[in-house]
């Protein structure tokens, strides 16, 4: 919570001081550039004399950034009066609010809908099976390689990725404001073929006509829109200049090209505009069209007042150091591409003279020589995490992870330790137990005369006593039963009485009675709505509030996904629950992204978490994990990545090539196949320097690195590790030497 009574340091007073113009901050990790810019906001509030209708707006990039935003300014003003001379809004929901306010001028209806990216995921899936219907072999000789051609699960791993190609074709188009009718004009002219983008135009083409269907738009669509309709009316753009005099912006580093337009057009020439981010903690331009460099270029303009916020009053000297020992070794890179990148930059942190933990022979661990495999890396950090939480229940600690499913593998070696922690990744174990709970009765329902089927929902239904020997023989039993059928609707044969004594065996036979009843009532309910069959199967597994919750989010999820694809059956939302159960994704109404996580809520336990979801937060002691060529790669000739799909010709990083495509459609520069693969390799590089850059930055005292070789065991740690532990070896011995 913000501290009203706080005196503000040397630099964060310089941007208290801003009256007006435009001015770009460059804000270390740590610096406390939160806090400064709410005490802006409600500086201004108070101070800038505004008129009638007048707000001071400040724009963050996610909803739990508003919300941390409005508390810290609520803080700092005090005054109940004052609250509505500010408003706080994401980039989207403020494109929303201009989008809204004149719908019309977009050729938009008043009640139009705005579709989520589950939504728009599901139209281009769709979109993208009626394209490979009509031609089945699309890409097959072009994309595959040869061993693969006729290989069904290559072809559907093939599809999959088509989807995704789709995907970031559409947004990058809609950020270069780019009609499908004008891309298919474009494309006519184009001296060669280009086969991914003539698949994208046409999907393209179709998923806009499903938005026109439902008078919606996507979240791209919002900030386009915003964009047209401040365009549209010199008088509506005015009208907005007037209503917000000052705007303050928050993660610069993180806004594409449009939303900054947006700012631009609402700003105006002489407007009045504070950006604030860290271009050494942008961390999303491998999946958005984000870029540092709009933030860079704004620095750098005529007119705007740079500010730096170089001093860090959260972690430890020692880690503050081998964060500057990155952005150095980054500087000099040894792959020469990535130093012309110039991926991190100074300013570099400064401690602060008081107040930051301090260093213990503890401060660092960078696990450079231990090669590890998966397995024994994640035993590794739960054997250390162990001994440390049992002295240190009053802190707090972090596990982070490349991957949600990594996270969850992580996260699975606690719980059979019985470690306390805490799962913030797209689903969470209790998630994914409910969903693997109800996916193992709807697997019945799909397949009723599967007997692994039906000794599958034995188990779930049993689950409490699954371990219990009792239990573990009648799923046996069952597993082996000839004919499902005879045991729950039987005839002229009844397995139960046939196999079960009652006399003998009355607990047993009792129980399987009940078990058949249920799966009678399931059958029966088998008709009804996915989330009615839903519901009705969770009344009769789940007891615990929390799984009843879950089970219900779970299927109010599976009903708008019936509602998008009417002609699906059980074997779909099997599929769609599998998806769930297996942590690859993730549930409305279940994350925590709408709301500001807090790590001090959880002393005494492990947060698990990815290295992106725990940027803006910080821990006692952090684990990070899988620090390797593969996570971190380096672009180095023998380092493989995760965009280069196995089933690929030649390597290619399909989506990189399929998005050169529409830039040369849209410049009408040449196209090399080839090209933007190493390109992207290059960028992916640097982004996960900046992701490591940011995972460091979230250790306040103790730090602790490690790597795997992977599951072949041909990884090795990535480039910058060796170079880290060289600088902090030679930071100490400095130390000890001026000691």
């Amino acid at each position: 919570m913000a501290n009203p009574l706080a005196t503000p340091r040397e630099n964060q007073a310089k941007i208290l001081e801003y009256t007006g113009g435009k001015m770009g901050v460059s804000a270390v990790p740590g610096s406390g550039k939160t806090w400064t810019l709410s005490r802006l906001a409600a500086k201004l509030v108070r101070e800038a004399g505004l008129r009638r209708g007048q707000q001071v707006l400040v724009v963050t990039l996610v909803n739990a950034a508003r919300g941390k935003f409005e508390q810290q300014v609520r803080d700092f003003l005090e005054e109940g009066d004052l609250g509505t001379l500010y408003r706080v809004r994401t980039l989207h929901g403020l494109a929303n609010d201009i989008v809204s306010e004149r719908p019309g001028l977009v050729g938009l209806a008043d009640d139009f809908q705005i579709l989520d990216d589950f939504e728009s995921r599901e139209i281009v899936k769709e979109a993208i099976a009626a394209w490979f219907n009509a031609r089945r072999n699309f890409g097959v000789e072009e994309y595959l390689r040869p061993e693969e051609r006729q290989k069904e699960f290559a072809l559907r791993a093939w599809r999959d990725e088509a989807a995704e190609i789709a995907l970031d074709f559409i947004r990058q188009a809609k950020d270069f404001r780019q009609r499908p009718e004008a891309l298919r004009a474009a494309s006519g002219g184009y001296a060669e073929p280009l086969p991914l983008a003539e698949m994208c135009i046409n999907v393209y083409e179709a998923y806009e006509r499903s938005l026109r269907y439902r008078g919606a738009a996507d979240f791209q669509d919002l900030i386009r829109l915003a964009l047209d309709a401040l365009d549209a009316d010199v008088e509506f753009l005015e009208r907005l200049r007037h209503r917000w005099p000052y705007i303050l912006e928050d993660e610069a580093q993180d806004s594409s090209k449009l939303q900054e337009e947006i700012l631009r057009r609402l700003v105006g020439e002489k407007g009045n505009w504070v950006r604030v981010g860290d271009p050494n903690q942008a961390i999303y331009e491998t999946f958005t069209t984000a870029n540092p460099k709009y933030l860079r270029d704004f620095l750098d303009e005529p007119g705007v007042t740079g500010q730096l916020l170089p001093d860090s009053g959260r972690s430890a000297p020692l880690i503050i150091g081998l964060a500057n020992r990155l952005i150095e070794w980054s500087l000099s890179h040894p792959i020469e591409k990535i130093r012309e990148k110039k991926p991190l930059a100074p300013p570099m942190i400064r401690a602060l003279p008081v107040g930051n933990p301090v260093d213990t022979p503890l401060t660092i661990q960078l696990a450079v020589h231990q090669e590890l495999t998966p397995a024994e890396e994640r035993v590794f950090v739960a054997e250390s995490l162990a001994g440390w939480l049992a002295e240190n229940s009053d802190k707090t600690v972090a596990i982070l992870l490349p991957t949600n499913v990594t996270g969850s593998e992580m996260a699975k070696v606690l719980r059979e330790r019985q470690i306390k922690h805490t799962e913030v990744l797209r689903s969470t174990t209790a998630t994914r137990q409910v969903a693997g709970s109800l996916l193992r009765i709807l697997g019945l329902l799909s397949n009723p005369i599967d007997s692994q089927a039906l000794s599958d929902a034995y188990i779930v239904w049993r689950r409490d006593q699954r371990q219990d020997p009792e239990t573990q023989a009648v799923s046996t039993m069952l597993k082996r039963a000839a004919a499902v059928e005879q045991f729950v609707a039987p005839r002229d044969k009844d397995w139960l009485v046939d196999n079960v004594s009652r006399i003998e065996l009355p607990g047993r036979y009792e129980v399987l009675e009940r078990f058949r009843e249920l799966v009678r009532r399931w059958q029966e309910a088998a008709v009804l709505p996915i989330d009615q069959l839903l519901l009705t199967a969770a009344n009769d597994l789940f007891r615990e509030p929390a799984e009843i919750a879950t089970a219900y989010s779970i299927a109010l999820y599976l009903r708008s996904y019936a509602d998008l694809h009417p002609e699906h059956r059980l074997a779909e939302f099997v599929a769609e629950l599998r998806e769930i159960a297996s942590n690859r994704r993730k549930v409305t109404g279940l994350s925590d992204d709408d709301e500001q996580f807090d790590p001090s809520r959880y002393k005494g336990q492990a947060v698990v978490m990815t290295h992106h979801g725990a940027k803006g937060l910080e821990w006692d002691r952090v684990y990070l994990m899988s620090v390797n060529n593969y996570d971190f790669p380096s672009a180095d000739i023998f380092d493989s990545f995760m965009s280069d799909k196995w089933f690929a010709r030649g390597g290619l990083n399909l989506r990189a090539e399929g998005l050169a495509q529409l830039r040369a459609i849209v410049s009408g520069a040449r196209y090399r196949e080839g090209d933007a693969t190493g390109d992207a390799r290059i960028e992916y590089a640097a982004e996960r320097l900046r992701l490591l850059y940011v995972g460091i930055t979230r250790a306040r005292s103790e730090l602790i690195v490690t790597w795997n070789k992977g599951r072949k065991g041909d990884l090795i740690a990535a480039k910058a590790l060796p170079a880290l532990e060289r600088g902090t070896r030679d930071i100490k011995d400095s130390r000890d030497t001026n000691r």
